[in-house]
């Protein structure tokens, strides 16, 4: 993680990715630099 970074409730970060921005809750992030690559919806 780069710089004043937020990571929401139940977010995956990936081994080795770059997360550049916040990152909301219930996602999950890969690749540098870090990329969305799946979005849980809580029913």
């Amino acid at each position: 993680m780069l710089g004043d970074i937020i990571i929401g409730e139940n977010a995956k970060i990936g081994a080795n990715a770059v997360v550049l921005e916040n990152v909301l809750n219930n996602r999950t992030v890969v690749g540098i630099p870090g990329s969305v690559v799946s979005k849980k919806i809580k029913k």
